[in-house]
Parts: structure tokens; C-alpha cells; sequence
């Protein structure tokens, strides 16, 4: 019994290409299934969606917007946007709410308090380690008082490095409205059994890669955002391009490859 489950639970498998140019595109910092899912997202765009305008890792809501896994622009300028999770883990980091956002930032005050107390305690705790006569040395550091508070104070300093650094990557992805705005069709793409149905964000729909849509992604009415899309995607395109060309770039611009 433990054995089925233990099997259960594990992650996919990577997949493995039939041809070396099906890796032209992958990017150093991603697994091959995340690739492989990408591409599986592409086809479903492709062959399901009749898009005939799509790209990977495209940029969204201005320079400084979110990236989409994939996007595509199908018939009557409709926007499609798919977001690909190989791990429940994966999925998890950005199905978090503003609520769950808004709890966690309260939570900084409470920590930044801790790191005062703490501090407060250490330096309490090396005035009494230190003896008048101490002179030159630092015997004092021994003290077993002083090293537990010495301790205490980097367990609290940790806590609120960490929190902060939640706190700038915490993502509520599938449930910001902001986000929502940008396509008229928002999918997860992810192996197939990963996620349940039961599990897919409200206004989020579920493909797996074989193609098959697990969950029909709602119609939202959106304003018009085609042109911006197709600018996004043209420069995605362009950079992926580029990338699988070995072009470099530097401080003098961008650096073609030569030819023997």
C-alpha cells in the first residue's frame, strides 16, 4: 500500500527529445518537462485554438509587467493565455489571494518587533558579560547567557530576511484582477492527474499534454488589448530568435555570430 502511494506522489518524468533542434528553445533555468509542456501549450494554441500569433515568455501590463508562459492570438482577435505548472508546488506559489497576501504583510510589524526585542535582550546581555575589570579581551563573548542571546537575535534577523523575501516574491497570479484583464482565455497547462479539476482557479481553465481541455476556460469581456499582445508576442519572438541564433549581447549592443 505505502509503495502506491509512494509512486503516486512522484513527479513526472522528464520527457526526452526525438530531435536535437526540439531543444533550441529551451532556457537554461527550466526542466525539460516545463519545456515540453510549453510546447504542448503552443499546439494546443496551434491546432485547438487556431491560433496563428504565439510565443513564449511574453511580457504583459508594460515593461515592467508580468511574464506569460504562453500567449496566442486566435480568431476574431481573441487572446489566449496559458500558464504552465510541472509540480503541485509549482502551481501552489501562485495560487495565492490578495487576502493571503494582505496577512502576510501584516505579519512584518510582528517580526520587526521580535528583531528589536532581541536585540535589546543581546545588548543587555553583553553589559552584564562584560566585567569591569575585562580590560583588552574578549572572554566575555563565552558568557552562556551572552551566546544564547547572540543566537536568539540571528534567529529572529533570519526570520525576518525570509519573511520580506516571501514577501517580495508572494504571487496571487490566478487570482489577480489585473491579470485576468489581459486575455480573454486564461489555461493552466499541466501533466495530466496533476491538478484535479476541483483544484483550477475561478476564471482559470485546465489543459494536460495530450491536448485534452480538463476544465473549459470561462469567456471574459476585456478591453481591447490585440495591439499590445501582438507587439508583446513580435518581441518575444524576436528575443527567442536571437537566442537559438547565439546572439550575444554587451554594452556596445548586440553581437551577431560570423560565419566561416
Amino acid at each position: 500500500m505505502s509503495r502506491t502511494k509512494k509512486s503516486a506522489s512522484k513527479k513526472p518524468a522528464e520527457p526526452v527529445a526525438a530531435q536535437p533542434q526540439q531543444m533550441l528553445l529551451k532556457r537554461g533555468n527550466e526542466t525539460t518537462l516545463t519545456y515540453r509542456l510549453k510546447w504542448s501549450a503552443w499546439e494546443w494554441l496551434h491546432t485547438r485554438a487556431k491560433c496563428r500569433s504565439i510565443a513564449f515568455e511574453v511580457r504583459l501590463e508594460g515593461p515592467f509587467g508580468r511574464i506569460a508562459d504562453v500567449v496566442g492570438i486566435g480568431p476574431e482577435n481573441r487572446v489566449y493565455l496559458i500558464e504552465v505548472k510541472s509540480s503541485r508546488s509549482d502551481k501552489a506559489r501562485d495560487d495565492n489571494t490578495p487576502d493571503d497576501y494582505r496577512r502576510l504583510a501584516a505579519s512584518e510589524p510582528v517580526v520587526e518587533e521580535s528583531v528589536r526585542l532581541t536585540a535589546g535582550i543581546l545588548e543587555a546581555a553583553a553589559g552584564y558579560a562584560r566585567a569591569p575589570d575585562d580590560g583588552n579581551t574578549n572572554s566575555w563573548r563565552e558568557d552562556a547567557g551572552y551566546r544564547q542571546a547572540l543566537k536568539d537575535h540571528a534567529v529572529t534577523v533570519r526570520k525576518k530576511e525570509r519573511l520580506r523575501e516571501r514577501i517580495a516574491t508572494f504571487s496571487t497570479k490566478f487570482h489577480d484582477a489585473a491579470y485576468l484583464r489581459c486575455a480573454h482565455f486564461h489555461y493552466v497547462m499541466a501533466p495530466a492527474g496533476l491538478i484535479r479539476t476541483t483544484e483550477v482557479p475561478p476564471m482559470w481553465g485546465l489543459l494536460d499534454e495530450h491536448l485534452n481541455t480538463r476544465v473549459e476556460a470561462p469567456y471574459k469581456q476585456v478591453p481591447e488589448a490585440t495591439r499590445h499582445i501582438l507587439r508583446a508576442i513580435s518581441r518575444a519572438n524576436s528575443r527567442d530568435l536571437m537566442n537559438a541564433y547565439g546572439v550575444q549581447r554587451s554594452k556596445e549592443g548586440l553581437q551577431f555570430p560570423g560565419w566561416d
